[in-house]
């Protein structure tokens, strides 16, 4: 068959390595590099993901990948520290000792939250997807242990949206970066980035496939004989974009999955200002909802500068000057001159990742559609929440119901 695959990211990318020693395949990506949301920057001596990336002990199917690319030897294990930035203190949050001189909880708040992360395991995250995540906070642990701990949180992750997301992501949440020891929590990195991954699925599928950079989808339509992408026939199309942007390009119209926007803010400085933490989520208000010090995480020798990201994300249109109010208020915040910073990079995802509100799970659209096949970060691998194993999942999940040759 010939196929079109729509969209670089890591599920293109995963699908179009199991597809095309079967068959014909074409990839259209409209920016000039793959890679998607892992795509990185160039520098002269190492590679710096444009958004801040890590794995997970559970990501099987990843390992796998990475395992059958050749590169599992790149992946190591990191100790990732998190905290908290509350009243301009901060406070890591991750031996027993520091929860429990942590000032904005009690110890019966400590205490429920310790049964809440036990018991998160075990929690189906269907019933959970009517419940928001506030109102399932404050009946199990109560206001001040939402406030002072969860809205972070929320805030880092979905900004003002953060009050429409679901139980079910956030118990998935917890559940996940549950895999810690006494000084932190165990994250996986490629020693070299994960654009080491790109390479590899690109050049895997590069012997195979024809890549199309720079070549946005602008017109898809059906045909008596399969689908016309840009004018091109094809057997079967798989879109790995958010269901709703087919309909720009004049595909069949999808119920829109809720998007939201990421605005990723790199810098590169002399020095760490995170107090040696990895993940510091803002409980003050700030035009960022957390800040991520990668060489607090990965080994500083590589770069040879730590490296910093401000996360903000956005619905819809970006905010005017949210670069200047991001660097400015960093550089105020944690007393940093300007010219102490060496560089800094800027970017912006319109459609960075679905919003888990509730009634997401009803909301998730299947493998195939009005014609189509459909995979990525809206797909039920990633509910209720998304990650790279989820995306190399619906790949593969999605590339397998086509070699099976379902009619389209």
């Amino acid at each position: 068959m010939k196929i079109c695959i729509i969209g670089g990211g890591l599920t293109g990318l995963t699908a179009a390595y199991q597809l095309g020693e079967s068959h014909e395949v074409d990839m259209y990506e409209k920016r000039d590099r793959l890679g998607g949301c892992i795509s990185s920057y160039d520098l002269e001596t190492y590679h710096i993901e444009h958004y801040y990336h890590h794995c997970f002990a559970g990501d099987r199917h990843l390992f796998a990948l990475l395992q059958s690319l050749g590169i599992a030897g790149q992946l190591e294990w990191l100790r990732g520290t998190t905290g908290y930035c509350a009243g301009g203190t901060i406070y890591p949050l991750n031996s027993p000792l520091e929860i429990l001189r942590y000032p904005l909880l009690t110890l019966p708040d400590k205490v429920r939250l310790a049964f809440l992360t036990l018991r998160s395991r075990r929690m189906p995250a269907g019933p959970l997807d009517q419940v928001t995540a506030r109102d399932f906070v404050v009946r199990e642990v109560g206001e001040r242990a939402y406030s002072s701990f969860f809205e972070p949180l929320l805030i880092s992750k979905f900004g003002d949206q953060m009050d429409r997301v679901s139980a079910a992501w956030l118990v998935s949440r917890i559940a996940i970066r549950s895999n810690r020891g006494l000084s932190g929590e165990r994250l996986g990195y490629l020693r070299g980035g994960f654009q080491d991954l790109v390479h590899a699925l690109a050049d895997a599928i590069g012997r195979h496939c024809t890549v199309r950079l720079n070549d946005p989808v602008t017109s898809l339509a059906r045909d008596p004989h399969g689908w016309r992408v840009n004018g091109q026939l094809y057997d079967r199309v798989l879109s790995t974009i958010p269901p709703q942007s087919l309909v720009e390009a004049g595909g069949p119209a999808f119920a829109p999955v809720p998007y939201q926007g990421a605005a990723c803010m790199l810098l590169a400085m002399d020095r760490e200002v995170t107090d040696g933490l990895y993940w510091l989520n803002m409980k003050d208000r700030a035009p960022y909802g957390a800040v991520i010090t990668h060489t607090n995480f990965a080994p500083l020798e590589r770069y040879g500068e730590h490296l910093v990201y401000l996360a903000s994300y956005f619905l819809g249109k970006m905010p005017e000057r949210l670069d200047q109010l991001m660097l400015r208020d960093f550089c105020t915040r944690f007393e940093v001159r300007e010219g102490e910073i060496h560089w800094r990079r800027m970017a912006v995802e319109p459609w960075a990742g679905p919003v888990f509100v509730t009634g997401y799970r009803d909301l998730i659209p299947a493998y195939q559609e009005k014609g189509l096949y459909m995979a990525g970060m809206f797909s039920f691998p990633n509910y209720p929440e998304r990650s790279m194993e989820g995306a190399v999942v619906a790949g593969q999940e999605a590339a397998a119901l086509i070699d099976r040759g379902g009619q389209a």
